[in-house]
């Protein structure tokens, strides 16, 4: 999407896609092609990440970067806890807001089950037709009730052009943050064909992360599973 109708349709993301913008092109992914999506943790201990805008804001950081990579901008969106809450899409006409009046509609908030969550972005992503990759935002606070579960499917996952960039909220020293260490590094090829997730923690506080090194984050690793992905014929 060009800037201009950025600034016509959602003024308010401007500083956003600028930024990053930057980021693509200092990875060298100007012009690459993706659609993106939102994974949102739902379990019990999100509640004041919801609460104070937090998880509005991530949202609209990943509507930011869906401008540049997606044709259309629209940011397929999956809240899960003990399964999937529910499913809905975000686009530049409609944010603002919009996250905390979809995460109230859930009701009850319950544990934190990854796998459910990945096959419904797969199911998504193969419905959808699309031809370009996806580019997966999977926010948590935590690990998994159910790791080999979740470790399965993100390896079943690795044979489908889909890129799982794990985004952690909370406390850095928090132990359940060592389960998504491990997947971020899981060997290649014995448990999955490619290496096909990242791992960044946000800090306690991610609002304070600065846009721009949010961006830089999310893409460190993207532009290698690109090519592993090409290499693999995974990807064209």
């Amino acid at each position: 999407m060009s800037l201009e109708k950025v600034q016509r349709t959602a003024p308010k993301l401007v500083s956003l896609y600028k930024s990053a913008g930057v980021s693509l092109r200092k990875q060298g992914l100007a012009g690459q092609r993706a659609a993106v999506y939102l994974v949102l943790d739902r379990s019990g201990s999100m509640r004041s990440y919801y609460k104070d805008g937090t998880v509005q804001h991530l949202a609209e950081q990943a509507l930011g970067l869906a401008a540049h990579l997606d044709d259309d901008g629209v940011v397929p969106v999956v809240f899960f806890s003990t399964d999937v809450d529910g499913t809905a899409e975000l686009d530049l006409n409609d944010f603002d807001g919009r996250i905390q009046e979809l995460h109230e509609s859930y009701g009850h908030m319950g544990r934190t089950n990854y796998h459910w969550a990945i096959e419904a972005v797969i199911d998504h992503y193969r419905a959808s037709g699309a031809t370009d990759p996806a580019f997966v935002i999977f926010q948590t606070d935590g690990a998994p009730y159910s790791k080999p579960a979740a470790e399965r499917a993100l390896c079943e996952a690795a044979n489908l052009p889909i890129f799982w960039q794990f985004v952690g909220f909370g406390d850095p020293e928090g132990k359940g943050f060592d389960f998504l260490r491990k997947l971020d590094d899981l060997p290649v090829p014995e448990k999955r064909v490619v290496d096909n997730a990242g791992f960044f923690h946000a800090g306690r506080d991610p609002r304070a992360l600065a846009d721009a090194q949010l961006y830089e984050e999310l893409m460190v690793e993207f532009p290698e599973w690109l090519a592993e992905a090409r290499a693999a014929g995974i990807l064209p």
